[in-house]
């Protein structure tokens, strides 16, 4: 889909918003119940959008119509940024965000999202459903009302776009760049300063001037937005999100009344979306890569040796701060860390090795 109809069917959404935000949630009628989901995209943008999209299809469908959802974009019934409040406040029951969105409520929601130098996708999984990590995530978000699953991931992401080339650190010191989290502590490390915008609202204040660079995702994402409009620099590879996790937050008022069959169908389907969402993302990102540099004379750049040794430098400091927050974040941090061990050891002697060993007989 690309970014002339997804903004044509948010302006759709937004009418249906106006006319049913005044319904109970969840309304019950005839034995169906009628559920509302928010979400921190515009209403059918490409693999962020369409995920939570799918997903609703799917478990209405898996469920023959015993459960409706009514799905909201970013800004139609709550902030783009405020999903997990709306599920926490009764204004919503499920919403579909990046988890690192809310980490004002808890530094340990960034490790559920996505973490400078930490988990690809395969390894996130891996940790949440074999390595503790989904005992975790429901002890924090258990505290807020909520019960969280993974549902979707972009995979690696792109270092962002800048207006500036950046050849050295020093190239950060000053610098206003869009990225939230755990990313945009190391970039306030380095000097710059980091400011978390929805998605919607990057493109206009690179255009305006008030921020220097952004990241978002990828080439895929990236290009629906048409950052290249603004800057033609694009660096790779992202230091800040390797494997970022989508979230499903199913309120626990919901979740609780469900019976076992429900929830199970709940829980499929979402690993389901997980899937899917990873494999758009895979298709399309080099596809979208080759019409931002071919069509739109996008230049790419690879961030120096110096440059990403001075990101993993910064990053250990800030996961280091963000862990000795709480006693919670500081568990699912050491969690964390065991489970990177074991994965990156695995990785490297499996996946690592088989890229560089491929790359020679293709090469």
């Amino acid at each position: 889909m690309d970014r002339r109809s997804f903004l044509k069917t948010s302006g759709a959404g937004a009418a249906t918003a106006a006319a049913t935000s005044q319904l109970p949630a969840p309304a019950i009628a005839g034995g169906v119940k009628h559920l509302k989901m928010v979400t921190s995209w515009p209403k059918g943008f490409p693999g962020l959008g369409t995920a939570a999209e799918r997903f609703a299809e799917r478990f209405e469908k898996a469920t023959d119509g015993r459960y409706k959802i009514s799905l909201y974009g970013g800004g139609e019934l709550v902030s783009p940024l405020k999903c997990l409040d709306a599920v926490q406040q009764g204004t919503a029951d499920f919403y579909h965000s990046g988890d690192y969105y809310y980490q004002g409520k808890s530094k340990g929601y960034n490790f559920f999202s996505g973490v400078p130098f930490g988990f690809r996708a395969d390894e996130m999984d891996a940790w949440i459903h074999y390595g503790g990590g989904q005992k975790l995530w429901d002890e924090l978000s258990g505290q807020f009302g909520v019960k969280p699953f993974l549902c979707g991931n972009t995979g690696s992401q792109m270092g962002g776009w800048f207006r500036k080339p950046v050849n050295s650190l020093e190239d950060f010191k000053g610098i206003k760049m869009r990225m939230p989290g755990l990313g945009g502590d190391v970039i306030r490390a380095l000097g710059g300063t980091p400011v978390t915008l929805a998605g919607a609202d990057i493109l206009p204040a690179l255009q305006a001037g008030t921020i220097d660079a952004a990241e978002w995702v990828g080439p895929y994402n990236d290009l629906a937005f048409g950052f290249y409009k603004v800057t033609k620099h694009y660096y790779f590879p992202g230091f800040h999100e390797p494997g970022t996790a989508l979230t499903l937050g199913v309120g626990r008022a919901i979740w609780d009344k469900m019976s076992p069959t429900d929830q199970a169908i709940l829980e499929g389907c979402t690993i389901a979306e997980n899937n899917f969402t990873l494999a758009e993302f895979n298709a399309n990102n080099a596809l979208a890569l080759e019409t931002l540099i071919k069509r739109h004379k996008v230049q790419l750049h690879e961030f120096s040796d110096e440059v990403f040794k001075g990101f993993g430098a910064a990053a250990k400091s800030v996961i280091a701060d963000a862990a000795s927050s709480d006693p919670l974040t500081m568990k699912i941090y050491q969690s964390f860390l065991n489970f990177q061990k074991i994965a990156v050891s695995w990785s490297e002697r499996s996946d690592q090795s088989y890229m560089r060993k491929r790359s020679l007989s293709l090469g």
